[in-house]
């Protein structure tokens, strides 16, 4: 499956860019989700009535304790290796990843490489300044631009928070301290913890530097009691025109 990236690899932050917030993320995601209910996710589907490649499955399994063990795309598998309760490494095929602009068909990596210009008041990332390059036809070459990312997010809590945690992603997160004075840490980490969704993204609109809308991508979603999605419809679309959409479907833990 071409277009999965694990949650984890999505991330990269500059020090330059912390917020304000002292909470870790899972005070953030508590305080701007309640009393969430705990769902493992089981499988994440995705399937297009216009291109088989965009198509496949992710299944995640556990440990009879609830630890995320692996995560498999059918062709391969990353696998989640603890010492006692701590995650210690990731190992397996790098492909086998999901990031939030993988599972939105984004021609961007604003959740990779970007930095956090806003958040909203929930703690999300909302707006995102990123690097892009174009080719400039008087230079024959290509030049890097500097691009933005405006997200928006449904008054749901992010599917991916609990699985993560059985994975030990988030403990990692939490562990990050943002000042000025920490020791040394991963910038990888740093970057995941700066871009870190509480709430489920509902729409990514790309512009370039000129403010001019370059891509935009939509996700209506069906949740279920617990406000957990169980499916969506992803649509995208190249200066004002659709050009995809996909449906993403949902199962957890029973």
């Amino acid at each position: 499956m071409r277009k999965t990236n694990y949650i984890f690899g999505l991330f990269c932050a500059s020090i330059l860019s912390v917020s304000c917030s002292d909470d870790s993320v899972s005070e953030e995601f508590d305080e701007a989700n309640g009393d969430v209910v705990q769902k493992l996710i089981k499988t994440v589907a995705l399937n297009s009535s216009e291109n088989m490649e965009d198509e496949g499955i992710l299944e995640f399994s556990y440990t009879a304790d609830g630890a995320l063990s692996s995560v498999s795309n059918g062709e391969g598998s990353r696998d989640f290796l603890y010492d006692g309760d701590e995650l210690v490494n990731v190992t397996g095929e790098e492909d086998v990843n999901l990031s939030i602009e993988e599972l939105y068909e984004s021609p961007y990596d604003a959740f990779e490489t970007g930095n956090v210009l806003e958040y909203d008041a929930n703690g999300n990332p909302k707006i995102i300044e990123f690097f892009e390059e174009d080719y400039d036809w008087e230079t024959d070459s290509y030049l890097s631009y500097v691009y933005t990312a405006e997200v928006s997010y449904d008054e749901a809590q992010n599917p991916f928070f609990y699985t993560l945690e059985a994975g030990g992603i988030i403990d990692v997160l939490d562990g990050i301290q943002l000042n000025f004075s920490m020791s040394p840490q991963s910038s990888e980490i740093i970057k995941a913890r700066m871009l870190f969704p509480v709430n489920n993204p509902s729409k990514i609109v790309y512009k370039n530097e000129d403010g001019e809308v370059k891509h935009t991508i939509t996700a209506s979603y069906v949740y279920d009691a617990d406000n957990y999605a169980t499916s969506g419809i992803i649509s995208t679309s190249a200066n004002g025109e659709v050009d995809a959409s996909y449906v993403v479907q949902f199962t957890y833990v029973e």
